[in-house]
């Protein structure tokens, strides 16, 4: 890498990081779980981990409003997937970030039904910098249901 380039990819990453959110990590496989935390501790951010959709539930229970982002994986065990879970939140406090993660193409993902055309998606494996990113943004975008899709009337 240059050195030009080297200082844009951590400009880049510098400009990507946290101001303390927290964002709750669900993945059912630790040691992606314990990295994806570390790393979004080294970010900025405050981190809470589930490793399954019930516990998740579960924390956002307990957390009400201050979870800022839910970082899910799409696919996991134990009968509810990072879809359902994250319906499921929505239902409780629609206003809650989503991004999803998986290690299955985006095509296959959203034509299996799995994921709707359009939802934030961080494909595995990813780098530190594509993580930084993709969080900041759907951290700085609009709100879920914010977004007009028509031309009707506020």
């Amino acid at each position: 890498m240059t050195g030009a380039l080297a200082a844009t990819s951590a400009e880049a990453a510098q400009d990507a990081c946290g101001d303390g959110e927290l964002i709750l990590v669900v993945e059912d496989d630790d040691l992606v779980r314990e990295h994806v935390t570390a790393q979004l501790k080294t970010l900025g951010y405050r981190v809470v981990d589930a490793s399954d959709a019930h516990e998740a539930l579960d924390r956002l229970e307990l957390l009400g409003d201050e979870v800022d982002l839910l970082f899910t994986d799409i696919v996991m065990p134990h009968g509810m997937n990072g879809r359902e879970l994250a319906d499921t939140a929505r239902r409780r406090r629609p206003s809650l970030r989503v991004l999803f993660t998986s290690g299955y193409a985006e095509n296959a993902i959203s034509h299996q039904g799995r994921l709707a055309p359009g939802v934030s998606l961080l494909s595995k494996p990813y780098r530190r910098q594509e993580l930084a990113a993709k969080v900041r943004s759907v951290l700085d975008g609009p709100p879920p249901g914010t977004m007009r899709t028509g031309g009707g009337k506020p």
